[in-house]
């Protein structure tokens, strides 16, 4: 064998080395990733993430996947002649809306996921919060807005909270060998859909696990902040400077869910959250396994 092989041999070797004591440290422990964005709407990213997360399953980690489906609910809409409205990252949901989320989460999202994961040798089960009362959730009150009016406020419609989550049926299916995929749709009081951001829903899903980490997939490398030289890439993050940087305006639209789910599941537990690019191929085994990781971790 010639030189040039045998280091690319070795280098191979040491990437292994480099993930022994994190997969060392995670057997055994939850890992909640909300899996959304370019991610899932481009063919060769959709099937490195699936392909990582049944890497995660076979070497000891209960990874729990949460899907959204925003991109493939906003182009059905447009279909039909309806024009998608947004509060603060929050999707305004009429009943025929809601009948739209539930068709494409719950009717293609979530089975083509489990599919794919089915696939490449994993054993998935998909879920809605409305399985085995996995999540029950109550309507989101009015939010305010920007504007000139002050004190004006939205009412997003069939729009949820999570007001309790029950993780028996995770912990198992995750003790038996599943991946639980779960879309982000729970019943209301009266048992009515309510249309739940999935970012919220990955974020109680991490805090009643107990979750190791709690990842979140997106269309961008991570935080950024306003610097007199421009955007700065925050690779580390506390929850205080988070909150200011809402305040600023800084933290907007999509990325707010985002960081708002991270501060949540870190106020009941979890003790590390990231926010990665979907965009970038095994984007998750690069955050989890390598010293340097890819995106933003935002803790306490």
């Amino acid at each position: 064998m010639n030189t040039a092989a045998m280091q690319n041999l070795v280098s191979r070797a040491e990437v292994l080395v480099e993930a022994l004591p994190y997969i060392r440290a995670f057997s055994g422990k939850y890992f909640v990733v909300k899996y959304g964005g370019q991610a899932m709407i481009n063919e060769k990213l959709m099937a490195s993430v699936i392909v990582d997360i049944v890497l995660l399953k076979f070497i000891g980690i209960k990874p729990v996947l949460v899907h959204g489906g925003g991109k493939e609910v906003n182009e059905i809409m447009h279909k039909l002649g309806k024009q998608p409205h947004f509060v603060d990252g929050l999707r305004v949901t009429d009943d025929e809306t809601m009948e739209i989320v539930e068709m494409v989460l719950l009717g293609k999202v979530n089975r083509q996921i489990v599919s794919l994961i089915n696939q490449q040798g994993g054993r998935s089960v998909g879920l809605s919060g409305r399985d085995a009362g996995l999540f029950q959730a109550k309507r989101k009150a009015p939010q305010p807005v920007n504007g000139s009016t002050p004190g004006a406020t939205v009412d997003l419609g069939r729009v949820g909270d999570i007001v309790r989550v029950d993780p028996v049926l995770i912990h198992t299916l995750s003790n038996n060998g599943y991946i639980p995929v779960i879309s982000s749709i729970g019943a209301g009081p009266s048992g009515e859909s309510l249309n739940i951001n999935a970012d919220h829903v990955a974020g109680e899903m991490a805090a009643a696990l107990a979750a190791e980490k709690l990842i979140i997939l997106t269309d961008v490398e991570g935080v950024y902040k306003e610097t007199g030289q421009g955007p700065e890439f925050i690779s580390t993050v506390r929850e205080q400077e988070v909150r200011a940087l809402i305040g600023a305006g800084q933290i907007n639209g999509g990325m707010i869910p985002k960081v708002e789910a991270c501060l949540q599941a870190l106020e009941r537990g979890v003790p590390r959250t990231h926010i990665i690019d979907g965009r970038v191929a095994h984007a998750l085994i690069l955050e989890i396994f390598t010293d340097e990781g890819i995106g933003t971790m935002v803790i306490k």
